[in-house]
């Protein structure tokens, strides 16, 4: 199996957002941030050829980002409430055990979850040590979901997918 592990594009300012008295949860991309996603998008699409599945956080600003890549990828959206934010790493690779998966699977959500995630699958550990920018993405191999043995493919910035998608 192949995880796409995606951070959501550039929102709005949280501080901002918060002083309005609105939720996080419903703290959208910028417009800036869905034109830097639709770049990155298409750089994603240089690299993997396509996706099997693609899972979200409920989020609005996550499922923003994954309706731009599923676009590109001409794919269905999924969310998933084990993709919010502070959830354990492990809770996604119990959902993605129990849906049997397999192929190439999407994720998008946001940090330190995902950094988290990804090194619980390379090193069995809860712990970020790969730095995942807004709109960045990183490509793992995994052999199940589950705790280490997983093999980091790529990670790359949205800037470096942006430029990918420019010369397809």
């Amino acid at each position: 199996m192949k995880l796409l592990v995606i951070r959501h594009g550039p929102a709005g300012d949280p501080d901002a957002w918060k002083a309005e008295g609105r939720a996080d949860a419903l703290r959208p991309l910028t417009p800036d941030g869905k034109n830097d996603m639709r770049q990155a998008a298409a750089g994603l699409a240089t690299l993997v050829r396509n996706i099997d599945v693609l899972v979200s956080s409920p989020l609005v600003r996550a499922v923003q980002t994954a309706e731009i890549v599923a676009d590109e990828y001409d794919c269905k959206v999924v969310n998933s409430d084990t993709l919010e934010p502070e959830r354990d790493p492990e809770e996604i690779l119990k959902w993605l055990r129990e849906q049997g998966l397999t192929g190439t699977v999407g994720l998008v959500g946001h940090e330190p979850h995902l950094s988290s995630l990804v090194g619980y699958l390379l090193a069995g550990k809860r712990i970020s040590f790969i730095d995942l920018k807004k709109g960045g993405a990183c490509l793992l191999g995994v052999t199940s979901p589950s705790p280490v043995g997983g093999t980091l493919e790529w990670l790359l910035t949205r800037r470096e997918l942006g430029r990918l998608g420019e010369i397809r």
